[in-house]
């Protein structure tokens, strides 16, 4: 297994590893910022105010967005087996 090998399967682990949890963190990151303006302008200061929404937010995600995550990873598992032929070196 040559260097080159290596790294594009290390690039192509790392870019599906960010496409993946893109979405999930985006709508953590967007309900975050929704409920602290919310609290900046009512002047609450509960810092537990977040979690809730957050975690209905999160999971909300993942019930849409889990058979492509799945897929994603599935299609580069079996694509990174089939061409185990390749990575073995004589």
């Amino acid at each position: 297994m040559t260097v080159d090998a290596v790294s594009e399967m290390a690039r192509d682990a790392l870019f599906l590893i960010i496409e993946v949890s893109l979405p999930i963190l985006l709508v953590s990151l967007i309900i975050g910022l929704i409920i602290s303006i919310f609290q900046t302008v009512t002047s609450i200061q509960e810092q537990t105010l977040t979690f809730v929404p957050k975690i209905i937010g999160v999971f909300l995600a993942l019930v849409l967005l889990g058979p492509w995550m799945m897929g994603s990873m599935v299609e580069y598992t079996s694509n990174l087996w089939s061409q185990f032929s390749l990575y073995i070196h004589r």
